[in-house]
C-alpha cells in the first residue's frame, strides 16, 4: 500500500486560482475524497459497504465517498473546492490547504504513524554515522520531516549530510540495492521489504517520534459550520466501522486488505505500525493533549524551513491552528487549520 505523502508545490497556487466557495451554504449534498493508505482503507470500506450511505440517510443527506490514486492530487482537488473533505496528514494539510487560505478542519483524528516511516541504513552504525553520507528520500515529504526529526536527536541537521536525494517511492527498494546509496528514508511497506536485507539497519522509525505523523479526515470550516449533520454522519460512519475493525472481523479487515492490494496478514502487519484510534473518546484524548500544539509547531518550522509553508510565508507563524481548549499556534489572526472534538465527542458519548 503505497501512499504518495508529500507536498505539492503548486498547490497553493492551485487554491488560490480555483478557490473554494467563499461562502458556505446548507445543503444536501457532500463529495469526500481519500487515497490508499491503511488507516485510510475504512473509507472505502465506507462506501462500498453501504455505511455511509446508512449514515447520511439518518441525517436527510447524501455523501459520496471517492478514491483518488494519487494522494496530493486529492488534496489539491480539495483546495481548490471540488471535494468537502479529504484524507490528508497534518502535515500536508497545514501546508497546502490552511497555507492556501482554505480553512479547514480536522473532523476526524484517525491515527498516527507508530512504525510505518523509518530512517534505514546500509550497513552497521547509528544515526550520528548519517554525517556526511547522501540520503535518499522522496523530498519534502513526511520521510523528509522523519529524517529532520532523526537528525535533529543527534544534533545534527541535513547540512551535515552529504546531500539528500529526491527519491520516488517506487523506485525506493531498487536504489537500496544500488552501491551508491547508503541510506533511505520511506514508510511502509518499503520498510518492511528493506528490511528483509540482512545489511540494513534501521536507525529511527516514527514510534520515536509518536503522535507527529497524524491521519486525519478534514473538511472545510464553513461547510461543516453550515451543516453540522454533514460531520455527524461522517464520524457516526467511522466509527461503526472502528467498531467492526477492533472485534477484529475478518471479512471487514479482508475486504480493506485487498482493496489496497495486499492480504489479510500484509494489511495486520501494517495496522500493528499504526496506532488507530478505534475508541473516539482516545481520539479526543489525543486531540486535547498539550503534545498536539509541540508537534504542529514542529510541522510548521520544517515547513518553513522548506519554503512550502504558504505562499510568501514571512515566518513559521503564518498559519494559524486553533486546538479544543480555544489556544491557538501561529497566527491568531490567519487560523486556517482547526482541531476541533465537538462530532467526535459525540460518538463518544453515543449522541449520534
Amino acid at each position: 500500500m503505497l501512499r504518495f505523502r508529500h507536498i505539492a508545490l503548486g498547490a497553493v497556487a492551485l487554491s488560490l486560482g480555483l478557490g473554494a466557495p467563499a461562502i458556505a451554504q446548507e445543503k444536501t449534498e457532500f463529495r469526500v475524497a481519500w487515497s490508499i493508505y491503511v488507516g485510510w482503507m475504512p473509507w472505502g470500506y465506507l462506501e462500498d459497504s453501504g455505511i455511509m450511505d446508512k449514515w447520511a440517510e439518518k441525517y436527510g443527506i447524501d455523501i459520496e465517498i471517492v478514491q483518488i490514486n494519487d494522494y496530493v492530487e486529492s488534496i489539491n482537488q480539495y483546495t481548490a473546492g471540488a471535494f468537502d473533505g479529504v484524507s490528508a496528514t497534518n502535515m500536508d494539510t497545514l501546508s497546502i490547504p490552511s497555507g492556501g487560505g482554505v480553512d479547514t478542519t480536522a473532523l476526524i483524528v484517525g491515527d498516527f504513524s507508530n512504525g510505518n516511516d523509518a530512517v534505514i541504513l546500509k550497513g552497521e552504525g547509528d544515526l550520528a554515522s548519517l554525517a556526511g553520507k547522501p540520503v535518499n528520500l522522496v523530498e519534502l515529504s513526511v520521510s523528509h520531516y522523519l529524517l529532520a526529526r532523526a537528525l535533529d536527536s543527534v544534533g545534527l541537521r541535513e547540512a551535515d549530510l552529504a546531500s539528500v536525494i529526491n527519491t520516488s517511492d517506487a523506485d525506493m527498494i531498487a536504489a537500496f540495492q544500488t552501491a551508491d546509496v547508503e541510506a533511505v528514508v520511506t514508510w511502509n511497506p518499503l520498510v518492511s521489504t528493506i528490511l528483509e536485507d540482512p545489511n540494513a539497519t534501521k536507525l529511527f522509525d516514527s514510534s520515536d517520534i509518536p503522535g507527529e505523523i497524524i491521519d486525519l479526515m478534514v473538511v472545510n470550516t464553513e461547510t461543516l459550520e453550515a451543516n453540522p449533520d454533514f460531520g455527524k454522519a461522517m464520524v457516526g460512519a467511522w466509527y461503526e466501522v472502528m467498531g467492526l475493525m477492533a472485534a477484529g472481523d475478518a471479512d471487514v479487515l479482508t475486504a480493506m486488505a485487498e482493496a489496497s492490494g495486499t492480504d489479510l496478514d500484509g494489511y495486520k502487519a501494517q495496522l500493528a505500525s499504526t496506532e488507530m484510534f478505534y475508541d473516539p473518546a482516545d481520539a479526543v484524548a489525543f486531540t486535547q493533549s498539550p503534545e498536539l500544539p509541540a508537534t504542529m509547531v514542529n510541522v510548521a518550522e520544517f515547513l518553513f524551513d522548506k519554503g512550502i509553508l504558504g505562499e510568501g510565508a514571512p515566518s513559521a507563524d503564518f498559519v494559524g491552528v486553533a486546538y479544543p481548549d480555544g489556544t491557538t499556534t501561529g497566527d491568531a489572526n490567519n487560523v486556517t487549520f482547526r482541531f476541533d472534538t465537538t462530532y467526535m465527542q459525540m460518538a463518544a458519548d453515543g449522541a449520534l
